[in-house]
């Protein structure tokens, strides 16, 4: 996912406070890891880029794997918040599923260094050990994905949440593939693809939702 651009007048883009030196490490942080993985970067590069002592990156982290916990919990509420912001035009159930594909898509088309290479979470979670806190994190993050794929399918199945939940799975599984091929792509096309399978694929359930239906009445 988009490693963040450390703001050129050190400033917070959002508040417009100054950068403090943790948020500077956390973003020089996200961009290294993104581009070069977690192992290929160094203590030493991210403090360079982002212009700090090391001092200061363990004054405000326990240590590289605090640092790198910190950046995927960082990289999971900016996906929630490209995610909300899509989620609040959506006003039928149909558009809101649309939303979680949107909102990816918004993720793959961001103005990356060195060009898109995929989830960055998932990236990030290929290279750490089984059962490491940061794996579960990424984790938790699809399975949160995959749950509000699955709210507003219930509606749309008629009300039953056992084929909402088993569409959402499908779903969630259409999406991280097409995200791993849009990664090896380098840009977001594939997920307009994947965007479209998924309306597809909805449409059909609702119409099989509406013929069950009429034949129970």
């Amino acid at each position: 996912m988009r490693p963040l651009p450390v703001p050129p007048a050190a400033m917070d883009d959002e508040t417009d406070r100054p950068a403090t030196a943790r948020d500077r490490l956390l973003q020089a942080a996200a961009a290294l890891f993104y581009d070069h993985g977690i192992a290929g970067t160094g203590i030493d590069a991210i403090v360079a880029r982002a212009g700090v002592a090391k001092k200061s990156l363990y004054n405000n982290f326990a240590s590289k794997a605090d640092l790198v916990n910190q950046y995927l919990e960082a990289r999971h509420a900016e996906w929630l918040g490209l995610y909300t912001r899509r989620a609040r035009a959506a006003e039928a159930p149909l558009d809101q599923v649309l939303a979680v594909f949107d909102a990816y898509r918004d993720h793959a088309e961001f103005a990356y260094e060195h060009g898109f290479r995929g989830c960055g979470l998932l990236n990030a979670a290929a290279e750490l050990a089984a059962g490491d806190i940061g794996r579960q994190a990424v984790r938790r993050h699809k399975e949160e994905v995959e749950a509000l794929l699955a709210a507003p399918l219930v509606g749309l199945a008629g009300g039953d949440a056992a084929r909402a939940a088993r569409l959402a799975k499908q779903l969630a599984f259409l999406l991280e593939g097409a995200m791993a091929r849009a990664g090896l792509e380098g840009e977001s096309r594939l997920m307009l693809d994947a965007r479209a399978m998924a309306e597809e694929m909805v449409k059909n359930m609702m119409a099989d939702a509406g013929a069950g239906a009429g034949c129970g009445a």
